[in-house]
């Protein structure tokens, strides 16, 4: 991750920044900051959670949207991207013709952790998704073997750590079947 700004940006600048390259930039108190490309495992695990979100999505008929690398907006002058969000249509709708930065809170957001994203994945965004009431935010952390789940209740996030053969208890989505050796096996290409 680097800084790559000399001046600052507003939340509306970074909106429709464009710098000529397909560099994906998060904004941090208006200043750039370059996200490296994940890993390949951290794509497919990406790909599989898609995957598997929008099948639980639409047996349930539910009016939500699963969508990868989105911006969500953390702050005055913040701006993160994630790896996975579900939003409702509704959502989706109001960002029609404009960047797809989020302004309210994602109703669940999943990032996968990569060596240079330890700390902005458990530290950083959590507080920031905390500061928007995200209700939910999986930490998915294929380096530990664990994905750690936080709900939103009562104004804190009240954590749960899953390993191995665990299914993850998701309150979005209670119904959903899915192991963590599920989702890290996911990472791996036989």
């Amino acid at each position: 991750m680097v800084n790559t700004a000399i001046q600052r940006l507003t939340f509306e600048e970074y909106l429709t920044y464009d710098d000529g390259t397909d560099s994906h930039y998060e904004l941090i108190e208006g200043s750039l900051v370059l996200m490296n490309p994940p890993t390949i495992e951290h794509f497919l695990i990406t790909k599989f959670l898609e995957q598997v979100l929008d099948a639980e999505i639409q047996r349930l008929s539910l009016p939500w949207l699963t969508f990868r690398e989105t911006g969500v907006r953390t702050g005055y002058n913040k701006s993160r991207l994630t790896d996975l969000c579900i939003v409702t249509k509704e959502q989706a709708k109001e960002l029609l013709g404009q960047s797809a930065v989020f302004q309210t809170a994602p109703l669940l957001t999943v990032e996968v952790v990569s060596p240079d994203s330890i700390a902005r994945d458990y530290r950083y965004k959590r507080s920031e998704y905390a500061a928007l009431a995200v209700p939910e935010y999986w930490i998915v952390d294929p380096l530990t073997a664990k994905v750690t789940l936080l709900r939103w209740e009562e104004g804190l996030y009240e954590e749960t750590v899953f390993v191995d053969q665990q299914s993850i208890a998701s309150p979005t989505l209670p119904n959903l079947t899915l192991t963590v050796a599920q989702i890290l096996a996911a990472g791996t290409v036989a």
